[in-house]
């Protein structure tokens, strides 16, 4: 009985003497973030420098070619580029759009969605259906459809905490509304943006054509001019309200581009691997600062972290800029390719491609219950001083979810910022670097880095 006692009275003291260390460790790493980061001065440059980055352009050349010239200068152990080919959308002018109440013509502000085909030169005029769903689309089937422009106008639920949960639930609308209109005949879509603001800003974002199946032009409108258009349809008869517009975007060849890739190699298992990365393209309206410069500028700031702080990890720990996450997610599918082709063994891999605001936590892609238990019993109260200790389950990221199907094995995790401005700028030309602020940056920074030391000292 003596025996055991000593034996747990050790196997205490070695967990507090584990711990102590690893608050230790934790504490450098916030102090180097905090104090000598880089992030924020990294995305200065990505957003004053360069720019819009959509893929296929040469600002999202210009990128990469930065990005690995960043990783170089930090001197990590490797540093490379995996080829990817890209979809080479353009935008062209910028698009007009009214709406028509008999002699009156209202302008509103639109933006066409990536991947949309171009309206006709002269533009495209046509009475408005208004639909709330997919399924509201399919119960007035082709006779009340064809001809007609179709306004689909579901607004965030409001109810949601996190709003990347409104988002989800109002998204169909976008990524898959203007294939199922053009199956019953309507000659464009608009769909209300995707934000629970109420301003004059239209957000892109990528639709999805069927295959088989004819493209009609699609474009987002602002949340004011889809609330005015909804109004007037509600209280004017129908065949008065018009509505009138135009794009000119265009899809190119596809061209070949790059993910960047940056390593520090493990001390002791090489080739075991935990990532984290963001994504380098952006949409072509604004900066892209954050969706995602903040995700790519923290994901090579938690490799220069560890650098400066003299950490070595037992594993090797990749920052990944993935491109071509917003109109394709080419640079998500190669990577998970290229990894179950390479036979890698991968631990992990972090996303972030939430924003660069206030951390909050990192939620856990199909998970049990005892595996969350486990995770909060072991770095909840090494998190907790940091305020990022929120560890649920819930979704990834779309860049690293094809490892889940290659990589059988892997956690994936998402980081998670606080969510509710997120959304009033995403896609928007608001998504510029003066909207976001250097000390949350950091924090984030700093709470991935720290994350990611504990799963290389002890795992998942």
């Amino acid at each position: 009985m003596k025996k055991l006692s000593l034996l747990l009275t050790a196997l205490l003291a070695s967990a507090s003497l584990l711990h102590a260390q690893d608050s230790l460790t934790i504490r450098k790493i916030y102090d180097e973030a905090l104090v000598n980061g880089k992030a924020y001065e990294n995305l200065r440059y990505l957003c004053k420098n360069i720019g819009p980055r959509l893929s296929g352009s040469a600002n999202a050349q210009k990128a990469v070619e930065w990005g690995k010239k960043l990783m170089e200068s930090y001197g990590f152990d490797k540093v490379y580029l995996q080829e990817v080919m890209v979809p080479h959308w353009v935008r062209g002018a910028k698009e007009t759009a009214f709406i028509i109440d008999g002699k009156t013509r209202i302008p509103v502000a639109i933006a066409a969605l990536g991947m949309s085909v171009a309206t006709p030169k002269e533009g495209i005029t046509a009475n408005v259906v208004e639909v709330r769903s997919l399924k509201e689309l399919e119960t007035l089937g082709e006779s009340v459809i064809k001809g007609k422009i179709v306004f689909f106008n579901r607004a965030f639920d409001e109810r949601f905490i996190e709003t990347g949960r409104a988002y989800g639930a109002a998204g169909d609308q976008r990524f898959a509304g203007p294939a199922a209109a053009a199956k019953y005949g309507a000659v464009g879509v608009i769909v209300r943006s995707l934000t629970s603001a109420d301003d004059d800003y239209p957000h892109t974002g990528a639709t999805m054509a069927t295959p088989g199946t004819k493209s009609i032009p699609a474009a987002a409108i602002s949340t004011r001019a889809a609330n005015k258009l909804s109004n007037m349809l509600r209280l004017r008869k129908l065949p008065l309200i018009k509505f009138y517009f135009k794009q000119s975007c265009e899809l190119l060849p596809d061209v070949q581009s790059y993910n960047v890739i940056g390593e520090l190699t493990g001390t002791e298992n090489p080739n075991k691997f935990i990532s984290v990365g963001g994504h380098l393209d952006s949409w072509d309206l604004a900066e892209g600062a954050h969706d995602d410069g903040t995700g790519v500028t923290q994901s090579a700031e938690v490799l220069r972290i560890f650098k400066a702080t003299g950490y070595r990890p037992k594993n090797s720990i990749r920052a990944v800029f993935f491109m071509n996450e917003e109109n394709g997610h080419k640079g998500g599918l190669k990577y998970a390719e290229l990894a179950a082709q390479n036979k890698e063994e991968h631990i992990a891999a972090i996303e972030t491609d939430e924003g660069g605001f206030t951390p909050r936590g990192f939620s856990f892609d199909g998970v049990s219950k005892d595996f969350l238990k486990n995770i909060n019993d072991k770095y909840k109260t090494l998190l907790e001083p940091y305020e990022v200790d929120h560890l649920v389950a819930g979704g990834s990221g779309t860049d690293i979810e094809p490892l889940k199907e290659k990589l059988p094995g892997i956690t994936l995790i998402g980081f998670r910022p606080d969510s509710q401005r997120y959304f009033d700028i995403h896609h928007t030309p608001n998504d510029v670097f003066e909207n976001v602020n250097k000390r949350e940056l950091q924090l984030g920074a700093a709470g991935i880095a720290a994350f990611i030391y504990l799963i290389d000292q002890h795992g998942l």
